[in-house]
């Protein structure tokens, strides 16, 4: 991708910007280049990074930031610092109204780290290694020894922090692949596309992926896989609290948010990684007007005194909050499991989603057979106790009684999931809502 039209051409230091082409779309482009002094940032780095955000802003064009730093310019003083927040300021105020996609292509260290922090989306390549505070003050202050990249490497922000979306050796490609799936702006809907996928293409194979045996895993990917158009799916934050999964894609030339439990860690259940994931994933779709398909199959959340310690509640209700606010027309399909407080988050109708769909074999209700049998039936015989498991299974564990109250829209055949997909994300896409006027929300973080 080559710059067109330079920004700051009066600004000397280590960011060039300029205005090109990436992803098919006209996009505002920074680039820090760790060549020279190893990337520090200047005051007038930090103008001229402001100035392209600000560009980006007014342009309603994508903000893309290339980065390899290793911090303020010790040299440039507290100026330095004094740009680095003009920076910052200038791409707060693109969030929410154009993509803010950034890229880590080397050392990213302190304040240059933290503006990675205020993307929508971030790229590493193997080379990338990202921290606020180094090895040698985390040593004197902790006493801990650590090196580089355990400390802040592409593997520990793509399985343990969350920040790296997408890992890849080619940074630039994956930007523009992300883009493909966006519009310029939080005042367009993404284009749709011409595709070769029938949208009448049945999908018979879906009714074997799930075992029979309740308990048993499959990956939900190969649902994704078989639904999505000619089977592409971009899957973001991929190592990140693996039990949600969450990536772009397109059904019948649409381009839509796809939000899923992953039966094949911990079970699909909701923890705290998961659900920060996943609501992050929500807002950012909800904003760049990309629909959301919510597709379930979850016991619960996660139980353990630490999770609660550490703020399941909260971090739970974050999920929720992401749904409820989300304007995008929302299709939830529960697959196997939706149990308790996990499924009411997942998008359910209580929370507003506007077509819900279920598979026959699906699973509607507070709790399981076992759990439910405890607490209504205390002190029985085993013998007893399966009985009762037996008839509360066929009473509440199927899709009727939430469709009997219009909780589920429709009870589908696996083999017509894509049909009916595109079919109802066809009839939602002229769906609008008049949004309240507020400064901003105060919700749970």
């Amino acid at each position: 991708m080559a710059d067109r039209i330079g920004i700051g051409k009066g600004i000397t230091g280590t960011v060039n910007s300029g205005i090109g082409r990436m992803g098919g779309r006209d996009v505002v482009v920074a680039r820090s280049y760790s060549s020279q002094r190893r990337g520090a940032l200047t005051h007038a780095d930090g103008l001229r990074l402001a100035q392209s955000a600000d560009l980006a802003r007014r342009l309603r064009i994508p903000f893309v930031f290339i980065v390899a730093s290793s911090g303020a310019d010790v040299l440039d003083g507290v100026a330095a610092l004094h740009g680095w927040g003009n920076a910052a300021a200038a791409i707060a105020a693109c969030s929410g109204i154009v993509p803010v996609l950034m890229a880590a292509t080397g050392p990213v260290v302190s304040g240059p780290a933290l503006l990675l922090g205020l993307a929508d989306l971030v790229v590493m390549n193997a080379e990338a290694v990202a921290f606020v505070s180094g090895p040698q003050m985390v040593a004197e202050f902790t006493g801990v020894e650590i090196g580089l990249r355990q400390l802040g490497g592409v593997a520990t922000h793509a399985k343990s922090s969350g920040l790296c979306s997408v890992e890849t050796d080619d940074v630039e490609g994956a930007l523009a692949s992300v883009l493909e799936y966006l519009p310029s702006n939080s005042d367009e809907i993404p284009l749709p596309t011409t595709i070769s996928d029938p949208v009448l293409r049945s999908t018979p194979e879906l009714r074997d992926l799930i075992p029979e045996r309740k308990s048993a895993t499959y990956d939900v990917r190969d649902i994704v896989r078989h639904v999505v158009d000619d089977g592409e799916f971009l899957e973001l934050w991929p190592r990140w609290a693996g039990q949600i999964v969450t990536g772009l894609c397109r059904i019948g030339g649409l381009s839509v948010g796809v939000v899923a439990n992953q039966p094949r860690i911990l079970a699909g259940t909701l923890d705290i990684a998961a659900s920060q994931k996943a609501a992050r994933f929500v807002r950012c779709c909800d904003s760049f007007n990309l629909p959301i398909v919510s597709l379930v199959d979850t016991p619960g959340f996660l139980p353990g005194k630490d999770l609660e310690w550490r703020g399941m509640i909260r971090h739970g209700a974050e999920l929720a909050f992401a749904y409820a606010q989300a304007t995008v027309p929302r299709v939830c399909l529960i697959l196997r499991k939706a149990f308790g407080g996990a499924y009411i988050v997942m998008d359910s109708r209580g929370i507003g989603n506007d077509i819900c769909l279920a598979w026959p074999a699906a699973e509607i209700a507070v709790m399981g057979a076992s759990g439910a049998v405890q607490i209504l039936h205390r002190g029985i015989d085993p013998a007893e106790r399966a009985s009762r498991e037996s008839d509360y299974e066929e009473a509440f564990l199927n899709p009727w009684p939430a469709s009997e109250r219009g909780l589920v829209d429709q009870v589908i055949d696996p083999a017509d999931t894509r049909i009916v997909l595109c079919s109802v994300l066809r009839q939602l896409c002229t769906k609008r809502e008049l949004l309240v006027g507020r400064k901003h929300d105060a919700g749970p973080q």
